[in-house]
């Protein structure tokens, strides 16, 4: 039975705490505040899966920071991510370390230190990205390498989702202002916290082997109500090493949310949802005049579960590469970075990553 330590006790926290649980792992979840810990278990996880599990053992993150465990999962604000990261490899030595997306504030703090000493440690590193991790992803795939699309001409993704529902599962934070989301520094805004699809257009794009990204245009809209500071809209054009160009749009103001990514071909198409039907992703698929659609059940939990799943086999040695990679992670991250300085400078960047995960490959 694997264990797993999660840092970290707010919404994620129990939702990773009951797919372990539901893999039979020993689940400790800690927080360095109590009211999170009573939250926990007398609010988020009864409400959200029936009753608490007493097999969770709850405890203070700081207590807690040299109890051994395979798995170290770090659920905080994205500003603390990289300082608790790596806090725990100077206390532990996990089999691997997952972090939340987004990895980190756009200004690539401490990224490339991180990576380089996770695999120093010989220790699987990676970031929370699960979308590439479900039934409806596994499924776009198979009908991408089908080839029946012919050559890719273009993908397009969109995570646009009012963060309503983000406050809704948090309801102890009044708004945007108190806590990380209001502010994009901190990892917050459209392009932090809704970078699922910057990273599934990644992920597509490395599936059809078109390179990682080399090329940002991007035009964010900032918000400073109530004291805060963070984009509510991003529009970004990107374009790859190998020359394939696309369109990534985030935000946090729409209503019904819209999760797609659509990978375009000479001869057809494939879109990849969630949330297309209540309770399921889709995939649609179309030829011609003609379009298929496949609709997966799913619950919120299911994405978490796949998480669990997918380290199972991560650690058993079944996994021959990991869509969440801490790489995978850190290349979205160069992204994000980019965007913000493009929209800064009111100009095209371009990445060079011969200069690592660093504000230097920002050109």
């Amino acid at each position: 039975m694997h264990s797993i330590r999660i840092i970290g006790a707010g919404s994620i926290g129990n939702h990773l705490a009951n797919a372990a649980r539901a893999f039979g792992w020993h689940v400790t979840l800690t927080d360095n505040d109590p009211a999170a810990l009573d939250r926990a278990r007398n609010s988020i996880y009864p409400q959200r899966y029936g009753k608490w599990d007493d097999e969770i053992v709850l405890k203070d993150s700081r207590a807690a920071i040299t109890d051994p465990a395979d798995v170290v999962f770090i659920g905080t604000p994205p500003d603390t991510h990289i300082a608790i990261a790596n806090a725990v490899l100077d206390a532990v030595t996990p089999k691997a370390i997952i972090i939340e997306k987004p990895l980190a504030g756009p200004d690539l703090a401490g990224c490339a230190a991180l990576h380089a000493r996770v695999k120093k440690a010989g220790i699987f590193g990676g970031v929370g990205y699960n979308h590439t991790l479900g039934r409806n992803t596994v499924a776009a795939e198979a009908m991408v390498k089908s080839g029946k699309l012919g050559p890719i001409s273009t993908i397009s993704a969109r995570t646009r989702e009012h963060w309503g529902g983000i406050f809704k599962a948090h309801p102890w934070l009044a708004g945007p202002a108190a806590s990380y989301l209001g502010f994009s520094s901190r990892g917050g805004g459209a392009t932090g916290e809704h970078s699922h699809g910057i990273n599934i257009w990644q992920h597509f794009a490395n599936l059809i082997g078109a390179g990682r990204v080399t090329e940002v245009t991007a035009t964010l809209e900032m918000s400073n109500d109530g004291g805060t500071l963070y984009d509510s809209l991003c529009f970004a054009t990107l374009k790859t090493e190998n020359g394939l160009t696309g369109d990534v749009i985030q935000d946090v103001v729409t209503a019904p949310p819209e999760k797609s990514c659509r990978i375009q071909g000479r001869d057809g198409f494939v879109d990849w949802r969630v949330g297309y039907r209540p309770g399921h992703d889709a995939v649609l698929e179309g030829t011609g005049e003609q379009t298929h659609e496949t609709l997966i059940a799913k619950t919120r939990a299911d994405d978490f579960k796949a998480e669990i799943a997918h380290l199972q086999d991560v650690l058993s040695g079944k996994a021959d590469h990991s869509p969440i990679a801490l790489e995978r992670g850190l290349d979205t991250m160069m992204v994000i970075a980019a965007i913000f300085k493009s929209h800064e400078t009111a100009r095209r960047v371009s990445i060079d990553w011969s200069k690592g995960y660093s504000p230097d490959a920002l050109l």
